[in-house]
């Protein structure tokens, strides 16, 4: 077998002939990383307000997070679940004293800590039906929620641009209105299971669950011993100023899903579950061969110990407040084009009142970068530790790229 030559192309090139074409990517190659700041392959600067959609909680390279990463990995990479690694036991009691009493599944990402709640889901109708399968499984849901796109996690997605081409989905899934209890209310009946929620909706537009909605369906589950169910892959490891979102509303969920952020950068999903709902799991049916290794567990002690020293929870919530005030001003200043300004801490949804495509472009041509949301939404995700002056320095580009506009 011969050993393929090495040919030097444009990464362009390789992208249009080798990638599967399944992304609408900007045209931009990024090839180093510093703080929230990125450059591309021609040496511009760019301020990162991706965050690799949530995921670089602590921007790029944090020298901490870099020597726990190359310690572990010349250590101990990978061993299977099949044995202990004493770095997923120290995650797990960690996220545990973040969460309350209970117990941590770890796998690789968000879509698969959500299939992890949705059998869980199945597992408490299977005890609720008093042993009989097929009985006790509805999951109810929001309307214009992201859960990820596996089966079960599209299946639980209402989106026709994630489910178009994938049905027949999985049965069993129902749907209220966010913020409308009296919508998950009448949907509940002697087949429901569970109600699944995101604490904050991401990709639909950053629309947060109110703290009166949360109790509420706290309640409702109480009332008809369903389980509560909080996605918390985007919004939670203290993106909202939170370690975990829901926790400005008062309620204890029976689970947990989370990710992104957790790692840093390094792949990690985990599930937290509810002391008394955490012996639903048995040897056996459910499982992951990558899930809470070494390696992983690592980098995301490392989030953990850089989040408690930095005091970056209280600095979230208190650099958010000027810098959501600054926000909001550009809704008054430029009514044409910004409609309003939502969410909580470094989650921010800035609606516009035309397609974002352009206006991303526009913002990327000045110099930050940052995703889109549905309804015509341009997404804000500082990492955990941006400066104030970032933070600054982001509406004062937003502001150039509106002026441009106006």
């Amino acid at each position: 077998m011969t050993t393929p030559s090495i040919v030097r192309t444009n990464t362009a090139d390789l992208y249009d002939a080798h990638v599967l074409k399944n992304y609408a990517r900007a045209p931009l190659t990024l090839v180093r990383g510093s703080g929230a700041q990125v450059w591309d392959d021609t040496g511009k600067a760019y301020l990162d307000f991706t965050s690799g959609i949530a995921v670089s909680a602590l921007g790029h390279c944090h020298p901490h997070w870099v020597a726990a990463v190359q310690r572990q990995a010349a250590e101990l990479i990978h061993v299977s679940n099949l044995f202990r690694n004493p770095q997923q036991g120290e995650l797990a009691r960690r996220l545990v004293h973040y969460a309350g009493p209970g117990r941590v599944f770890f796998c690789n990402s968000g879509a698969e800590a959500n299939e992890a709640l949705i059998k869980l889901a199945r597992l408490h109708g299977v005890e609720k039906a008093g042993g009989e399968e097929g009985k006790c499984y509805k999951i109810i849901c929001a309307k214009n929620a992201f859960h990820g796109r596996t089966y079960g996690g599209m299946s639980a997605t209402p989106q026709e641009k994630i489910q178009k081409g994938f049905r027949p989905l999985v049965p069993g899934f129902a749907f209220g209105e966010l913020n409308r209890l009296e919508t998950f209310a009448e949907l509940v009946d002697e087949t429901t299971a569970a109600i699944f929620v995101e604490t904050i909706q991401g990709e639909s537009g950053i629309n947060p669950c109110t703290p009166e909605f949360l109790r509420g369906l706290r309640q409702l589950c109480n009332r008809h011993n369903l389980l509560l169910l909080l996605d918390e892959v985007q919004c939670g490891v203290g993106r909202t100023g939170r370690f975990y979102s829901f926790e400005s509303a008062g309620v204890q969920p029976d689970a947990i899903g989370m990710a992104k952020g957790l790692g840093g950068g390094f792949p990690i999903g985990a599930m937290w579950v509810r002391e008394k709902v955490a012996d639903l799991f048995h040897p056996g049916n459910h499982g992951t061969t990558f899930g809470g290794t070494p390696l992983a567990c690592s980098a995301a002690l490392a989030v953990l110990d850089i989040i408690e020293s930095e005091n970056l929870l209280e600095k979230v919530r208190a650099q958010s407040v000027v810098w959501h005030a600054a926000l909001r001003q550009l809704a008054k200043d430029f009514p044409a084009h910004v409609v309003g300004v939502r969410g909580h801490g470094y989650l921010v949804g800035v609606q516009m009142t035309s397609d974002p495509a352009p206006w991303l472009a526009a913002l990327r041509d000045r110099g930050l970068l940052a995703p889109s949301a549905g309804g015509n939404v341009v997404r804000l995700l500082p990492p955990l530790n941006a400066t104030a002056e970032e933070l600054t320095q982001s509406v004062t580009l937003f502001r150039a790229a509106l002026s441009a506009k106006a």
